[in-house]
């Protein structure tokens, strides 16, 4: 295998506080990394990095870990601009608007899509993301949803089965039929190609007894929960979760003291969504009461046609500083290492010798730019498991 350093990096976050300053970013100042194969091998001081096979000047840039990104909805097709405008003009976001793009994906074409998927990855990853989670959920039958999940697995391994998006419009007086189908056949169906499986636990959409007995089933079938939780509203989202030992729970809007309090003492990590409190206009998640708690929190795009039609994790970072009381070290830390324990994965989200070479480059000698400059297009080049991608 070739080995490759990249040196004279002013800022490098390695996430590893061993590695660096001892804080969480683990900052290491006129920095290399060492790459071999598809693998970091060796991180420190740029003049002690080791002789390799090539060298690249990151020109006193910064670098840090490529984006995970633990929370999208890319299986889709259509298009809700219409509502978004209808919204910003005064009309609130409602769960209802999803059967929307039901109907304009199952109505779509396989091929039609998996270009809007590949399309979406790539524009992702142009903003420095390496790690990405997506759903199932646009398709509420049997059929549609294994297809999802289907074109999803070939793109990335972070696959969820989200067949409890809502229920299914044929459904619409049968609530209870639909939960069988989605635990029965559905799963069925479903669980060869997913990881997780989700649910949307709220008004609107599935109770908590509902969401109980679906996340139960998942677990039956070796798939992992993570849920959809207190985003519009009050609800038992959260504890459900970590009675769970979910990976994660979604949004965490509307929370509790006694939420919190379970969040901070479990393993479930609270994923914060700016983007659809941006586009909807809802009341921003206050992660530092759940970072002063003592929860893990991860920074998320929520990218889906609906609510949150946005694929970059820097304006994510730049909302969560700016709107959700955040430091930029801790948004930065959410969206890459926090990304990654919401999907209970060591080998992304860091830098550190036998994590994968997942990299990205600033143009920027921080990475407190990310929050300083908001909107620029900041990310100069992408390294994906060793592989320079932009």
């Amino acid at each position: 295998m070739s080995s490759t350093v990249i040196s004279n990096i002013a800022t490098l976050v390695t996430n590893d506080p061993s590695l660096g300053d001892t804080s969480p970013l683990g900052l290491v100042r006129d920095a290399a990394v060492v790459i071999e194969g598809d693998r970091v091998v060796w991180t420190g001081g740029s003049s002690k990095a080791p002789a390799t096979d090539n060298r690249v000047d990151a020109g006193g840039r910064a670098v840090l870990p490529g984006f995970v990104d633990s929370h999208s909805h890319l299986v889709f097709a259509g298009d809700r601009t219409e509502e978004f405008n209808a919204r910003m003009s005064g009309r609130p976001y409602s769960a209802g608007g999803i059967r929307t793009t039901v109907a304009a994906t199952r109505a779509a074409s396989e091929e039609e899509l998996e270009a809007n998927l590949t399309r979406h990855l790539t524009e992702a990853l142009r903003q420095g993301t390496t790690t990405l989670e997506t759903k199932s959920g646009y398709g509420l039958t049997t059929e549609d949803e294994a297809r999802a999940l289907r074109l999803a697995a070939r793109h990335t391994d972070e696959v969820t089965f989200l067949g409890a998006h809502i229920v299914a419009p044929e459904y619409a007086g049968d609530p209870a039929g639909y939960v069988a189908l989605v635990t029965g056949a559905m799963l069925d169906a479903c669980a060869p190609h997913a990881r997780w499986i989700d649910v949307f636990c709220e008004k609107g959409a599935f109770d908590g007894d509902q969401a109980r007995a679906i996340l139960t089933a998942g677990k039956a079938k070796g798939l992992h929960p993570r849920i959809h939780a207190n985003q519009l509203s009050y609800g038992p989202g959260v504890r459900l979760a970590v009675e769970l030992d979910a990976a994660s729970a979604d949004h965490c809007t509307h929370l509790t003291d006694a939420d919190v309090d379970a969040l901070a003492n479990s393993r479930t990590v609270a994923t914060l969504l700016p983007g659809a409190e941006f586009s909807t206009r809802a009341d921003w998640p206050d992660a530092r009461r759940l970072l002063d708690a003592g929860a893990t929190v991860a920074l998320s795009t929520d990218c889906n046609p609906g609510s949150s039609f946005t694929s970059s994790v820097p304006f994510c970072i730049a909302l969560a500083v700016r709107d959700m009381g955040m430091t930029p070290d801790e948004a930065v830390w959410s969206a890459t290492a926090g990304g990654a324990a919401a999907l209970r994965r060591a080998d992304v989200g860091r830098l550190a010798p036998g994590a994968y070479a997942d990299l990205t480059l600033l143009d920027a000698p921080s990475h407190v730019h990310l929050a300083y400059r908001p909107g620029v297009p900041l990310v100069a080049g992408v390294w994906r498991r060793g592989v320079r991608q932009v």
